[in-house]
């Protein structure tokens, strides 16, 4: 016997459901990059899955998806067309409140996380012995 197996993720998504989907981009991405004799382990290609189809439809990574509908200006303008993300951002007077990673990356500030995100001063105390 011999099967025929389709790479159209949307086609796959659309006829079988999203998880058939999910499946289909772990294996196509799986496969491509042991050809390319590049070992990943397969819970990084099912979290980039996870987060292509978290939403019941299939979506692109690239600008028209997942990395396109960020709420903060600068990580959008981070990832591609930088120039467009900013004039649109300004004319559409959005606040980038500088929440995330990236957007306190590229203005120098500290990031609100591990170390960076202590908040607590303690008192010394004056101990006689």
């Amino acid at each position: 016997t011999s099967r025929t197996r389709s790479n159209n993720i949307s086609e796959i998504a659309d006829v079988l459901g999203i998880e058939a989907g999910r499946n289909a981009i772990i294996h196509e991405a799986l496969s491509t990059l042991n050809e390319q004799g590049i070992g990943v382990d397969v819970r990084h290609i099912m979290l980039v899955a996870d987060m292509m189809c978290m939403d019941g439809e299939v979506k692109q990574i690239g600008r028209h998806g997942i990395a396109g509908e960020k709420e903060s200006v600068l990580s959008r303008a981070a990832f591609e067309v930088t120039v467009n993300h900013l004039l649109d951002a300004a004319i559409a007077n959005e606040v980038d409140e500088l929440n995330g990673v990236t957007e306190n990356v590229i203005v120098g500030q500290p990031i609100q996380l591990g170390t960076g995100d202590v908040k607590l001063i303690a008192k010394p105390v004056n101990l006689k012995i």
